[in-house]
């Protein structure tokens, strides 16, 4: 059974591409964090992907945007 539609070692490459990006890896990560926990919040009103957890669709959404900065929405 599998849990999201990335494997984990893709999930991981776009975290350390993440963090290599960031110039101080405390708040990429306190970053990740925020993100997560408003999506959980948000998760109650959309029935996007319920079985995603929040912390993986933010780390996915904000490698999205370090790959595509024309998508950034913040």
């Amino acid at each position: 059974m599998k849990r999201s539609h990335f494997d984990s070692s893709h999930l991981m490459r776009r975290a350390e591409d993440l963090i290599n990006a960031a110039s101080n890896r405390y708040r990429i990560t306190v970053q990740v964090a925020n993100r997560a926990q408003r999506r959980r919040f948000e998760e109650f009103d959309s029935l996007d992907d319920p079985k995603m957890k929040p912390v993986i669709r933010a780390i996915i959404e904000m490698s999205d945007e370090l790959t595509q900065p024309e998508i950034i929405g913040e």
